[in-house]
């Protein structure tokens, strides 16, 4: 049985996040501007990602076994439907569904994601792999950080590859926690 990813009694915890990931005025922290890639192909993305690891934040507290699915709608927007299992590998699934767009063709490597309308909050492709195994996700903020793989696991070299270059983006690798996932 699926349960609703956000229910009803968090609804205003949700809008708060949502309200942060939309790039609302945040005081200057000196940070450059944060680089995406140069080029995504949105039918090559598109698909299933697994979590591997990311920043801890409020609406992902319990998660286990995270993952996306990302499909083209007819309107041209994306689907976005995430979900995950609380506590444990063997919890109760709990999903939620949104849209995404793209902010700067023919990139494709900006996009806003919402899951409660009016709010949209960026979702900026930072890092992807050539082969689209793996990809980096990041906010402007600095706030918000997803390390993602088209498997469930991620080589650990590979892994503290991309942790070494996170600093000079701006990023705190040690504020990453691992996500559990099926193996």
């Amino acid at each position: 049985m699926t349960r609703d990813f956000f229910p009803k009694s968090r609804i205003v915890v949700v809008a708060a996040a949502l309200t942060i990931l939309c790039g609302c005025p945040r005081p200057d922290r000196g940070l450059a501007p944060l680089e995406t890639v140069n080029q995504v192909d949105l039918q090559r993305y598109l698909g299933t990602w697994y979590e591997i690891a990311s920043y801890p934040t409020r609406f992902q507290k319990g998660c286990v076994a995270t993952r996306a699915d990302y499909a083209l709608r007819p309107d041209g927007l994306i689907r976005v439907v995430n979900q995950c299992r609380k506590n444990a590998l063997d919890g109760p699934l709990q999903s939620a569904e949104g849209k995404a767009r793209v902010v700067n063709p023919p990139a494709n490597s900006r996009l806003e994601v919402c899951f409660f309308w009016p709010f949209w909050g960026d979702y900026w492709i930072i890092d992807l792999d050539a082969d689209y195994r793996w990809a980096v996700i990041g906010h402007p903020s600095r706030d918000y950080l997803w390390i993602l793989s088209r498997t469930p696991t991620l080589d650990e070299a590979l892994y503290r590859r991309l942790l070494k270059t996170l600093p000079a983006r701006g990023y705190d690798p040690g504020r990453l926690q691992r996500t559990l996932q099926v193996r």
